[in-house]
């Protein structure tokens, strides 16, 4: 680890930035509270990275648990190899990371969108590291790729155009700050960020969407938690339904008024029904 630096603000409990060498890669995270470890795993948007997705949880979280909010490679912070940006390469880069971390129990994993999917493709290969999932919004089934996902998939680059991709992913009455466009922004048009998102969304293209055969997602048996914004144009909610018939062991909770940024848009209820479940299934 390099650093341990206070971030947060003043409203919520601070939490630390740290990096470590998970498998060759540079990995930043953030980090606050003790006990049991939860790890958040954010989503593929340009732009993404663990504090502009996981800050206003994080407090919340670490009430009762060691909360972890990893940078995806490629993401944020973390090392940005020119490599094949695959879904079988972020799945190496969780397991590593979960490994030199050195936990002395099972973790809880929780992801959003190609997070969910990077956590769910863990918990099937590595069942030893995981003991309860949490899915929000989450890749992994065959979707479309209809109109809603350009303003993502197609990101260009400029400042309007990552106003169009927070729109595609929030509800309809979601009031978009300055700050998140302006961060998403810096993150998004850093040079070596800019390739490895050109190169994650190309092989998304190339598969034709990012997911996993029904029957390797009928593997999954730990105790899993489907959150779901009702207005998400990212996933619909047909695909929230079709991941609570093939995993057995699961939950569904459902948002109203929420897209599929339920951490941003909806926090406090996110946590509160992440909590509940985490209780529950410890």
């Amino acid at each position: 680890m390099l650093n341990n630096q206070k971030l947060g603000d003043s409203r919520s409990q601070d939490y630390s930035e740290k990096f470590v060498n998970a498998g060759g890669v540079r990995t930043r995270y953030l980090e606050a509270g003790s006990g049991k470890p939860i790890i958040l795993i954010h989503g593929g948007g340009a732009g993404a990275e663990s504090e502009g997705n996981w800050k206003n949880v994080i407090p919340y979280l670490a009430k009762e648990y060691r909360v972890i909010a990893m940078d995806m490679i490629g993401f944020g912070k973390t090392d940005k190899p020119d490599l094949l940006y695959s879904q079988d390469l972020r799945i190496k880069h969780l397991v590593d990371f979960v490994e030199v971390m050195g936990f002395d129990q099972k973790v809880s994993l929780i992801g959003n969108s190609m997070g969910g999917a990077t956590a769910l493709g863990v918990s099937v290969e590595r069942k030893d590291l995981v003991d309860s999932l949490v899915l929000m919004g989450s890749a992994g089934l065959v979707t479309e790729l209809h109109d809603d996902l350009k303003p993502i998939v197609n990101y260009d680059f400029t400042r309007k155009g990552m106003i169009n991709l927070i729109k595609a992913l929030t509800n309809s009455s979601f009031e978009i700050e300055e700050k998140m466009v302006n961060t998403r922004f810096d993150f998004a048009t850093d040079h070596e960020t800019r390739k490895s998102y050109a190169a994650t969304m190309q092989w998304i293209r190339d598969q034709g969407g990012l997911y996993y055969d029904d029957d390797y997602i009928r593997q999954l048996k730990i105790p899993t938690l489907v959150v779901q914004g009702k207005d998400d144009k990212v996933v619909p909610i047909s695909t929230a339904y079709k991941f609570l018939e093939l995993i057995t062991n699961s939950w569904g909770y459902f948002i109203p008024h929420c897209g599929h940024w339920a951490m941003i848009e909806h926090p406090t209820d996110f946590s509160k029904a992440t909590m509940s479940f985490l209780s529950q299934h410890k």
